[in-house]
């Protein structure tokens, strides 16, 4: 049979590159067995709709989405959804389009994602998200920002380990789960913890050392990452800061729900206890000595082959289109 042709849409700004997820696979032009992933083909046999917002795709000035935000929050959103067009979907039917949300479930946006799940109903047959409100709940398939080939991620040999720890993070304060995370920075920088931080936008008292193009720069030269959600209250939640740590061989200090626990094997991560002086002791404690990054490099190792092989949104892609063509 021939490779089916997945297409996407998505209402990230970012993702306008023809190769989106090529990198997570071994074979050229984005195949994944079954499959091959091209995000602008004309006609793909499957669309996938990946975070794709219909609250957002209409452009509002700068008044209306202050406006806009402030009835969110009381409950009254006026926002009009709007549907992608039929050039956008490309001929692909319901029963061939899927659609995936995977942004945190966060008390600020439960409205705009319950929303988009009804709105993607007519459109599509498969509707999932990491949060108890989709019709389907369930994992986030894995994509990673590491942006090493797989090849040097499944063959590769262990970086050299040279430092303690990094934290790769943002400045971004809009969510009160947002603000917590910063002020946990802003703690440990106070405590003058061994700890490099990498980022954008963060605040100067956060002494970053600026924005990477690969994360695998601020991670694979050390033993620990910092790996803190933006939402830990739930079993469905686990992001990208897990993998890109995992694949970057750290051990990481993560802080989160209780998914990863149920996706990956025991003694590949840490769970930091809190962001409180609790989580600053702990941190304090286990990156002052490698000799936990040792004890676990072999869980490490088998959680890296689970996400290249398993998590991977490639593979499950892979496998819902070989489930679905048996039912068509």
């Amino acid at each position: 049979m021939d490779k089916q042709i997945v297409g996407m849409i998505s209402s990230y700004s970012g993702l306008s590159q023809a190769d989106w997820l090529w990198k997570q696979t071994p074979e050229p032009f984005g195949v994944w067995k079954n499959i091959q992933i091209l995000k602008n083909a004309p006609h793909p046999d499957w669309l996938l709709m990946y975070q794709y917002d219909f609250q957002r795709c209409q452009p509002l000035s700068r008044a209306e989405l202050r406006w806009e935000r402030l009835l969110a929050k009381l409950g009254k959103s006026q926002a009009q959804l709007v549907m992608p067009t039929a050039a956008e979907r490309r001929g692909v039917p319901q029963d061939r389009s899927i659609y995936l949300l995977r942004e945190p479930p966060l008390p600020e946006v439960q409205q705009t994602n319950q929303r988009n799940y009804e709105a993607a109903k007519p459109l599509c047959s498969y509707i999932s998200g990491p949060d108890d409100f989709a019709p389907t709940p369930d994992y986030m398939p894995a994509i990673w920002y590491v942006s090493n080939s797989f090849e040097q991620l499944d063959k590769g040999c262990v970086p050299n380990k040279v430092k303690p720890c990094s934290w790769i993070t943002s400045g971004i304060n809009r969510t009160e789960n947002h603000r917590q995370r910063l002020a946990f920075l802003q703690r440990l920088k106070e405590e003058q913890l061994e700890l490099d931080v990498f980022g954008r936008g963060l605040p100067p008292q956060a002494k970053a050392m600026g924005e990477l193009d690969n994360k695998w720069h601020g991670m694979a030269p050390y033993y620990y990452n910092l790996a803190i959600e933006n939402y830990a209250d739930n079993d469905w939640y686990v992001s990208e800061k897990l993998w890109d740590a995992l694949l970057s061989w750290c051990l990481p200090i993560y802080y989160g729900g209780s998914a990863a626990d149920r996706l990956l094997p025991p003694g590949s991560f840490l769970r930091l206890p809190s962001l409180d002086e609790k989580g600053l002791a702990y941190i304090r404690e286990i990156t002052a000595m490698p000799e936990a990054w040792y004890a676990a490099k072999e869980a490490i190792a088998e959680a890296r082959q689970i996400i290249l092989h398993k998590l991977n949104l490639l593979n499950w892609l892979s496998e819902f289109v070989e489930k679905s063509a048996e039912k068509l």
